[in-house]
């Protein structure tokens, strides 16, 4: 018996053909898209002065600025994981009524302008808010206008980008192993320590990577919550800010710094976020 003819895969379209039917009416106001996204950009490095770049990095107002915002963002990063990473896990493997409402409420923040944050900040934390006015009388505790009321601005506006990375990845794991190391008799502690960290741990370092970058960049709640104080409230954002009235070159030179984290921290997630199959 002759055996049946296998049918043969069709064979793959030449590029050149593909991309001869681009429809130019995408790609026109694509490449404008690109070119108003990267012209800004470009400019910021034409117009740096490279040639003294080096001394203005090494001037004290600068470095001041950005030991200040390193700190700041660092500390309040880690005040978002300890806050955040349960605050994730409970999102996302706790059915409680009003669920949705408070996945809203967590992410109001990443669109609300940062000033009314910063009002509402004021507002609450200040020394006649409604938590802050106990914080004074009972501990003598002051947060705005103070470096402690930056790193609390930075978290208010950071911590959303870290719960919504952790309760991805949260969601997407996979859960039969929390279930078997369950039947094992692990504590509920025990499997979130061993099993459920580990298996999100990509997710935790990547929502910890931009909610430092966000945190680095704030500017509007800081400059509401926590004024514009050298060596204590004045971040890199802020030193950019005052020196475009005064000095545009050093505004210049902080932009380029910020820019630089910028990269790097792009640099360091393109394989989770910008990277394309």
């Amino acid at each position: 018996m002759s055996s049946p003819v296998q049918e043969q895969p069709a064979p793959a379209r030449p590029r050149r053909e593909v991309s001869a039917r681009l429809p130019w009416m995408l790609v026109v106001p694509a490449l404008a898209g690109l070119a108003f996204l990267v012209l800004p950009l470009a400019g910021l490095l034409v117009r740096a002065p490279w040639s003294t770049l080096p001394q203005r990095l090494a001037e004290p107002h600068v470095l001041e600025a950005l030991r200040l915002s390193l700190v700041t963002a660092t500390v309040a990063t880690a005040a978002c994981l300890l806050l955040g990473v349960p605050l994730a896990w409970l999102l996302a493997r706790v059915e409680f009524p009003g669920r949705r409402v408070v996945r809203a409420l967590v992410t109001v923040p990443l669109v609300l302008p940062p000033v009314v944050g910063g009002v509402a900040l004021l507002l609450v934390l200040g020394r006649r808010g409604l938590a802050g006015q106990w914080l004074e009388s009972s501990f003598g505790i002051t947060l705005p206008f103070t470096t402690a009321g930056v790193v609390v601005a930075e978290a208010f506006v950071a911590m959303p980008f870290l719960v919504i990375s952790v309760e991805g990845a949260l969601r997407g794991a996979d859960q039969r192993f929390e279930e078997a190391a369950a039947t094992l008799g692990a504590s509920r502690w025990t499997v979130f320590r061993r099993v459920t960290l580990p298996m999100v741990m990509p997710g935790v370092v990547a929502g910890a990577v931009l909610c430092w970058a966000r945190a680095l960049g704030e500017f509007g709640a800081t400059i509401t919550f926590a004024g514009n104080f050298p060596g204590t409230t004045r971040t890199m954002p802020l030193a950019v800010y005052l020196a475009l009235e005064t000095d545009p070159e050093a505004a210049i030179v902080l932009s380029l710094v910020l820019l630089a984290v910028s990269v790097v921290i792009l640099a360091s997630l393109r394989d989770r976020w910008v990277s394309a199959p």
